[in-house]
């Protein structure tokens, strides 16, 4: 009889397919980003210079100092604008006494944001938690559509409006709307999964990170994201390019992978050896793409299993320990 591996012992009913693909951590470490496209570069900074020319303009909508999740802190919900002046919505966090010492911009996954999560968060720094366009619950259905199916291939058509390039691009703005509430002070990125992957596109050409997190990073290495079956947002992509080919050259400029070779700040990666939601080599490719790297080797990513919450809990205070470490060097 055959051994059961990991993935049947803990995944048993998740899907007829093993998350770790056959591959090891060997194997992982051995997989190369997908080398950028002619203007890759090129096009990423004349984004980013537009951005610019966009004023966040970000208005207060309610605070509270008296939030059970956040003692100490002032939450407020904010409104500011997208790349394209679409209207949207974040949570802020600061010190209630005291100036913050950072700014942490920290993203989520594909399943939009139900409220803040400060486990990331040192109690002397702001952060900004966004919601991506049209995602739950502050912007669902706001310049982009709600259901993750139609929200990946929205644009898919046109680089220039493909929706994981308008998400990466508003990052820029939501940067630009913490700043101009707390003031001047550096950055650092925390993004997971969706969040990881928009934020290894937006994080290389704006110059106020001094580093950043990426969680089971989604978007890297297309070549092994459309060879395989997975979960997530992945396959809807996957079962698109395979009826429309052409969409394949338009994905060779959202490439989390790709983008994370022009990094030039600390960032720490923590990729999972089994997902079935984000295959591991998508995952790993980010992480071998970073010349500055802190690689955290995680069990398994989108899933619980035996442990799983003391594996998460070391992880986030290595992740803080990261922030203190980039911040003092």
């Amino acid at each position: 009889m055959a051994l059961s591996s990991p993935s049947d012992i803990w995944f048993p009913d998740a899907a007829s397919f093993d998350g770790s693909y056959g591959h090891t951590l060997e194997t992982l470490r051995a997989i190369a980003p997908i080398a950028p496209p002619e203007g890759f570069a090129e096009r990423w900074m004349r984004w980013r210079t537009e951005a610019r020319s966009v004023d966040a303009a970000p208005t207060v909508l309610t605070t509270s100092t008296e939030m059970a999740e956040a003692p100490g802190r002032r939450v407020s919900v904010i409104e500011y604008s997208g790349v394209d002046g679409t209207r949207l919505r974040a949570w802020v966090v600061e010190p209630v006494s005291g100036a913050a010492r950072i700014g942490i911009v920290h993203s989520h996954g594909y399943g939009g944001r139900e409220a803040i999560d400060l486990a990331r968060v040192p109690d002397d720094a702001a952060a900004i938690f966004p919601v991506a366009r049209g995602l739950p619950r502050l912007n669902a259905g706001v310049g982009a559509p709600a259901t993750i199916a139609e929200h990946v291939l929205a644009g898919i058509d046109d680089p220039e409006r493909y929706m994981l390039g308008l998400c990466a691009r508003d990052l820029w703005l939501t940067a630009d709307g913490l700043i101009a509430l707390i003031g001047d002070v550096p950055l650092y990125y925390v993004g997971e999964s969706f969040g990881g992957g928009i934020g290894s596109l937006a994080l290389p050409w704006d110059d106020r990170y001094i580093g950043g997190t990426l969680i089971v990073p989604s978007f890297g290495q297309y070549d092994e994201r459309l060879a395989v079956p997975c979960l997530g947002s992945g396959e809807v992509v996957r079962a698109h390019v395979s009826a429309h080919p052409d969409a394949r050259e338009v994905l060779r400029w959202f490439d989390a992978s790709s983008a994370m070779t022009f990094a030039r700040v600390p960032v720490r990666v923590e990729a999972a050896l089994r997902d079935q939601y984000v295959p591991p080599q998508g995952q790993f490719a980010v992480a071998n793409a970073v010349g500055a790297l802190e690689l955290e080797v995680l069990p398994a990513g989108h899933a619980e299993y035996p442990g799983s919450d003391a594996v998460i809990a070391a992880a986030i205070r290595r992740g803080r320990a990261h922030l203190d470490l980039v911040l003092n060097r």
